[in-house]
């Protein structure tokens, strides 16, 4: 198997809530969407699946589980400034926002929660991660 990951789904409650928080909040353009899933590209041959939890059920054979998602997702940035702005976005859709602050490990890291409660990193990640992570200049 390539290392490599093509798809991230993400069973949510409300598909229309998530539509209104992904697509008309932050302006990100669907490659397919139904009344039952939204699906983002978000990087190169990566796309998050967002998916209505009866559809998630029946396509994994098990519901989900409850509770915060032990998995965040991240997304990298070149400067503080930046991080600041998208979390300040994220928290004027209504968002759970954990604001940012500089991190042990070198980095300037804060948090957001989606409307089902899936945890976003917004960061600046120093060195060679960092730099592999951003796309080009």
């Amino acid at each position: 198997m390539e290392q490599r990951v093509s798809f991230i789904t993400l069973a949510v409650a409300d598909v229309a809530r998530t539509r209104a928080f992904y697509v008309d909040g932050l302006g990100w353009k669907p490659i397919f969407e139904s009344d039952d899933v939204i699906m983002l590209p978000v990087a190169e041959r990566l796309i998050l699946s967002l998916w209505g939890v009866d559809g998630f059920t029946a396509e994994i054979g098990a519901a989900p589980a409850s509770g915060i998602a032990p998995i965040t997702l991240a997304h990298n940035l070149a400067t503080e400034a930046e991080v600041d702005a998208v979390l300040a976005e994220a928290a004027a859709l209504g968002a759970t926002v954990s604001p940012a602050t500089t991190r042990e490990w070198g980095g300037y890291s804060g948090y957001f929660a989606d409307p089902d409660g899936f945890r976003w990193e917004i960061a600046v990640n120093p060195g060679d991660t960092g730099a592999f992570v951003l796309p080009p200049a």
